[in-house]
């Protein structure tokens, strides 16, 4: 299968949708790009497809077109949904996004039950359950294919540490567990590679940082949208990795928000090491400081009521 991924990108007309398009479509590793959105699909198509770049790219549009989109696909990225405005919590997001996934994934679950799902749409700690939930209706569910990518916490951590401490970005690597909103989102600073070390003050501020980084973009914005360009990069990346574990590449390690049984939350983002089939093993949370044990207590009220709303959603979902 080297380098042959097939990749359906469901949302690629929008603010994330374009730029995730254009770095899967600069790939080696993707041969053919299959692009659904509900409007403009078929001028962004165009536009793509005449980079030179081996990839295959088809736009397909609405509804009736989207079984063909998703046939023969080993991963679809869904970064489809409505952005986050100034004031917006990912959470006020729901509703309208909820139904997006469920609609989208209830198509996957139909039409390509065997790829790999990449959930992007927010709120990631609520849609991650509802695509568990759709998967088990029609009796396809397999936890080691769905994950929710948090990939841009790991990035943001990466690179407000880098800026701190001097360091090359592209060589700090820090794992970023629990969840993808607010308080959800725990930097395991303690587990970084290289070795850094902060005084409490700037720990509490870094991870602070972290935690509302897109809140930081939201404003910066001003009622544009949100992170789209820094999302679709860590996007790319996530899905970059998947596939590279798919061929067969050993040692890959991502984090991502999936099913789990790290912590009483029965989803959590941990690290994981990828392989053929999706989740190869789940390499927990590891040692962490006391610090870092008391942002994982304090997140879990908040993570069950987000995976119990994407659940009771998903079950009355029609």
């Amino acid at each position: 299968s080297q380098n042959n991924a097939k990749v359906a990108v469901l949302g690629a007309s929008g603010g994330i949708g374009q730029p995730l398009s254009l770095l899967l479509k600069n790939s080696p590793l993707v041969s053919r790009l299959s692009l659904y959105d509900i409007a403009h699909t078929p001028g962004v198509a165009a536009d793509l497809s005449h980079i030179e770049t081996r990839a295959s790219v088809k736009g397909f549009l609405g509804p009736e077109q989207l079984p063909e989109c998703l046939k023969g696909c080993d991963v679809v990225v869904i970064p489809a949904g409505v952005p986050r405005k100034p004031g917006m919590t990912r959470d006020d997001l729901f509703n309208t996004n909820a139904s997006i996934v469920a609609t989208l994934t209830s198509a996957c679950a139909k039409h390509c039950p065997e790829a790999m799902i990449c959930i992007i749409s927010n709120p990631v700690n609520s849609t991650i359950p509802i695509t568990s939930e759709v998967f088990k209706k029609h009796g396809v569910y397999n936890p080691k294919r769905i994950f929710g990518v948090t990939t841009l916490d790991i990035v943001r951590a990466n690179t407000f540490v880098a800026e701190l401490k001097g360091l090359d970005p592209a060589r700090v690597s820090v794992p970023v567990i629990g969840g993808h909103a607010g308080k959800t989102i725990i930097p395991l600073i303690s587990q970084c590679t290289p070795k850094v070390d902060f005084p409490q003050d700037q720990l509490q501020k870094l991870t602070g940082r972290i935690q509302e980084a897109g809140t930081e973009v939201v404003q910066a914005k001003a009622g544009a949208g949100s992170a789209t360009l820094s999302m679709a990069y860590a996007g790319a990346r996530f899905v970059f990795s998947l596939v590279d574990a798919m061929n067969g590449k050993e040692g890959v390690v991502e984090c991502a928000f999936v099913q789990s049984q790290e912590t009483e939350s029965p989803y959590f983002s941990t690290p994981l090491l990828l392989g053929k089939n999706g989740i190869e093993k789940n390499l927990g949370i590891g040692k962490i400081t006391p610090f870092e044990e008391k942002m994982v207590a304090e997140a879990m009220s908040e993570l069950k009521a987000s995976i119990k709303k994407g659940e009771e959603f998903a079950k009355n979902f029609k």
